[in-house]
């Protein structure tokens, strides 16, 4: 392996090294569409079927399987959805809408 493919495979596994866990989605798993968002931090999801779940019942549903493209990571012992990357920047959860709540 060349040292630039090295590089670009450290870049995609190094987020991956910063989740706890990386929940197997079912087949019917959502993705998530729009983050909700409180005082401009992120309070909640919006899921493709139009589901509005707060951080920790999508923390919940991801670890069931029902989120699809996100892992569990913590910061300051509470836990939270990051995505998984894939080479696609638009579908980043930093990337997506926000709506208030």
């Amino acid at each position: 392996m060349s040292n630039e493919n090295k590089a670009n495979v450290d870049l995609i596994s190094l987020p991956m090294l910063a989740m706890s866990e990386i929940p197997i989605p079912n087949a019917d798993a959502k993705r998530i569409v729009a983050l909700v968002k409180e005082d401009g931090r992120i309070s909640g999801y919006q899921l493709s079927d139009g589901t509005v779940l707060d951080k920790d019942a999508g923390v919940r549903l991801a670890k069931q399987g029902g989120i699809r493209g996100v892992g569990i990571a913590t910061r300051n012992g509470s836990e939270y959805l990051k995505s998984l990357p894939d080479g696609t920047e638009n579908n980043n959860l930093g990337n997506l809408p926000s709506i208030s709540q």
